[in-house]
């Protein structure tokens, strides 16, 4: 009896020893994201719940930001492995000398629009003369909505910039302003659609805006390539196709990550929304759409410099 309740003692020592060896030896990769979570970093949650991370030796640390202008930031500063941006910032950052690279995509489209209430009787662009608009950052919004103005004759000068501290559907409901610039497709619409206040939206590619990669992967490039970011890369592409092939059972994943905050109306309908911008492969990108927008953003007075094409094709 002694030697069996010994040899059990030890059978479960031995256990927790290879459990706590296991766990040691997983490669930590810490993620800042660019805002609280929400459908648009579906795959990175999906692959937490599912597991997947862990298939890989992953321990993968997702820090949501009280400044979403600092992860970008930190990650040149090697405080943190990767940092979601998006591509206009990422222009902007290497503009301004900061050691940064993308290394994947995770929605390879724009998300950005300029947002009416759909009852406001503003059909077209060129209804805003003499409108007001609102915005939540200066500098590449202005830039957009500039070009979006020009493609139906109109020009910045034509309408009144208020800015609204990201009070985007808000301002629009109490009268404040006519239009906003900067609502994400996904969600605000969807949030004003379940308001009752429901928008009409123009989107920045179809007037006179390139396409562009809304959120993508930045890290210092003393940190891309490496086997860790190259296992997390391959585990992204894991789940994005875990989440087109089943987004009902996918969605449930994501939801449990944190039921009383995921769990509502608003992020089903975004989740919906969402997945067919996902992109399927994280590496690729189009070099010919960077060098296009980098050339707008460089006309708009936003950059000086073209950016080396290394810095978003890598490897």
């Amino acid at each position: 009896m002694q030697i069996k309740t010994y040899l059990q003692i030890l059978v479960t020592t031995l256990s927790l020893l290879l459990s706590s060896m296991s766990h040691s030896a997983k490669d930590q990769i810490t993620v800042l994201l660019d805002w609280f979570i929400n459908p648009d970093h579906a795959p990175l949650i999906v692959a937490e719940q599912a597991g997947l991370f862990d298939k890989e030796s992953l321990d993968v640390i997702l820090v949501e930001p009280a400044d979403p202008s600092l992860p970008p930031k930190l990650a040149a500063a090697k405080k943190a492995d990767v940092a979601i941006s998006y591509q206009p910032s990422l222009m902007v950052d290497l503009n301004n000398q900061l050691p940064l690279m993308r290394i994947g995509t995770i929605v390879n489209s724009p998300l950005n629009s300029l947002v009416v209430l759909a009852d406001s009787g503003i059909q077209r662009i060129s209804d805003l003369k003499g409108k007001t608009v609102g915005f939540s950052v200066g500098g590449f919004e202005d830039a957009v909505l500039g070009a979006m103005l020009e493609s139906e004759g109109l020009t910045l000068d034509d309408v009144n910039l208020v800015n609204v501290n990201f009070a985007l559907s808000p301002s629009l409901y109490a009268g404040k302003v006519d239009a906003v610039i900067g609502a994400f497709r996904n969600f605000e619409l969807n949030q004003m659609d379940i308001d009752g206040r429901p928008g009409r939206a123009f989107y920045p590619e179809n007037h006179g805006v390139p396409a562009y990669e809304e959120l993508i992967l930045v890290a210092h490039p003393d940190y891309a390539g490496t086997d860790k970011l190259e296992r997390f890369l391959t585990v992204l592409d894991q789940a994005t196709h875990m989440i087109i092939n089943d987004p009902e059972t996918s969605y449930r994943s994501f939801v449990s990550f944190r039921p009383d905050d995921l769990d509502n109306e608003l992020n089903r309908r975004a989740w919906r929304d969402t997945l067919p911008k996902l992109a399927r492969e994280t590496r690729q990108t189009d070099p010919n759409s960077w060098n296009q927008f980098a050339r707008f953003m460089k006309h708009r007075d936003l950059i000086d410099n073209i950016p080396d094409q290394k810095t978003y094709l890598f490897p």
